[in-house]
């Protein structure tokens, strides 16, 4: 599944990191810019809302984390200096 992520967002995307879709953590497999891939089992379809996702869904996108930290600790250090 590949999805267009808001540019503001793009920067906190790595292969092989996470992503939350809808409340759903998910790995991601690649990225591309602003694009991402994903892969979802159909056990996750099944127990979630994605199954009833269709083209052109809008979706809530959480980043990861331990990005937002990175991101923070960086933002010290140049406070710092």
């Amino acid at each position: 599944l590949a999805i267009n992520a808001p540019h503001t967002i793009s920067k906190y995307l790595a292969r092989k990191g996470s992503i939350c879709v809808n409340g759903v953590s998910l790995p991601i497999n690649t990225v591309e810019k602003d694009i991402f891939t994903i892969n979802i089992i159909p056990h996750t379809l099944e127990k979630t809302t994605l199954g009833a996702l269709t083209i052109g869904s809008q979706v809530n996108l959480e980043i990861d984390q331990i990005a937002r930290y990175v991101e923070r600790m960086q933002q010290w250090e140049n406070e710092s200096t």
